[in-house]
């Protein structure tokens, strides 16, 4: 099976900027999750987006490459039977010209 979350919400506290240490900022979370579903063993999606938005509200990383490989060290120690695992975090008011995001994907 796999989880897709996309054009997850909220505001948090990700840079290195003054301004972005200071203030909430607009990121967007878009996750791809594979596990084997089997006797009724799941996943649940609502649980992974809480997991997510808490993590990034409390750490308030500098980095997005930290932010990622926090998200993914919380996410693999909370459902260890995850198969791969794909994450996007996306800025889309730091530079008014573009949407500035970065990415991973791991194999377990």
């Amino acid at each position: 099976m796999t989880i897709h979350i996309e054009a997850l919400t909220f505001d948090a506290i990700i840079g290195l900027l003054d301004f972005e240490r200071d203030r909430p900022q607009r990121v967007i979370i878009n996750l791809e999750a594979s596990y084997d579903y089997k006797d009724n063993e799941f996943i649940d999606y609502a649980d992974i987006v809480l997991l997510i938005q808490n993590e990034l509200k409390e750490k308030r990383y500098t980095l997005l490459e930290n932010a990622l490989l926090g998200l993914k060290d919380i996410l693999y120690t909370t459902y260890p039977h995850l198969q791969t695992l794909a994450l996007k975090i996306s800025k889309p008011d730091i530079l008014a010209e573009c949407t500035v995001s970065l990415s991973k994907t791991w194999d377990f």
